[in-house]
């Protein structure tokens, strides 16, 4: 069988764990190139190390929009030519109810979340649209769709990355550049661990459930963005099995 992505380069922001790494990896075994970007260096010198020479680290805070325009500026002609955008970095803080939350969290989330991916986005995609191919692949989550307590900026930031996604998908009518927005439920990976900053809290978080694996976004992303190239996925929202909507909560005075 052919590896469906010879010949591709993408570009993976947040690379060095969880849904980028697993999609950084499986990228590279159906064959592309990856630009594997995260703030961790030695983690991802690791990872390039497991990943051979189709992997390109560059360390990069998405949230430095002049590091951003360099190093997309700087990559070496066989990772120049993106194909795919993979904007997965992003990060949920704390879950105080919005009276109670830290300013500092929520400015560090809507930079992240946010102003990081559309900076990726900006930067890479006239390249797209002059070579006249490409895919950008937005990571957001249920949490756009659907509020629950002490989501607050977490639940607007991937709203704004869903709506974002419906945008640019309107922009770019015309051109064969394709735009997905994948929005996953409960997935194992450090995202609990960064929210909550406690090892026992975050694995209580699934306990008695089988949450979504990196490995199961990452098979996701990979069947969007080899879909024929007249197939646009516009969206695709997925959750485990074991988890499932509740009704409406309502407060009742004595």
């Amino acid at each position: 069988m052919p590896n469906l992505l010879e010949n591709t380069t993408a570009f993976v922001t947040g690379a060095t764990s969880g849904f980028g790494r697993a999609i950084a990896e499986r990228f590279v075994r159906e064959g592309a190139r990856v630009v594997v970007t995260g703030r961790r260096a030695e983690r991802l010198a690791e990872l390039a190390r497991d990943l051979g020479d189709r992997a390109l680290p560059v360390v990069l805070d998405v949230r430095d929009r002049k590091a951003i325009e360099s190093a997309v500026a700087a990559l070496p002609a066989d990772f120049s030519g993106v194909d795919v955008l993979v904007n997965n970095a992003g990060l949920a803080l704390g879950l105080e109810p919005a009276h109670r939350a830290s300013l500092d969290e929520w400015e560090t989330m809507i930079d992240t979340n946010c102003r990081g991916l559309v900076t990726c986005t900006r930067t890479i995609l006239p390249g797209m649209v002059t070579r006249g191919r490409g895919h950008v692949v937005n990571i957001g989550s249920v949490a756009a769709s659907y509020p629950y307590p002490g989501g607050n900026v977490y639940g607007a930031t991937k709203a704004f990355v869903h709506q974002f996604s419906q945008n640019l998908k309107a922009d770019l009518l015309g051109t064969p550049v394709r735009v997905t927005v994948i929005e996953p439920g409960m997935a194992d990976t450090e995202f609990s661990l960064v929210r909550l900053k406690d090892t026992g809290k975050a694995q209580a978080v699934y306990r008695g459930m089988q949450p979504l694996t990196a490995e199961d976004i990452a098979d996701t992303v990979a069947w969007c963005v080899t879909r024929p190239r007249h197939v646009n996925v516009n969206v695709i929202e997925l959750m485990p099995t074991q988890q499932a909507f509740g009704p409406f909560p309502v407060h009742r005075k004595d």
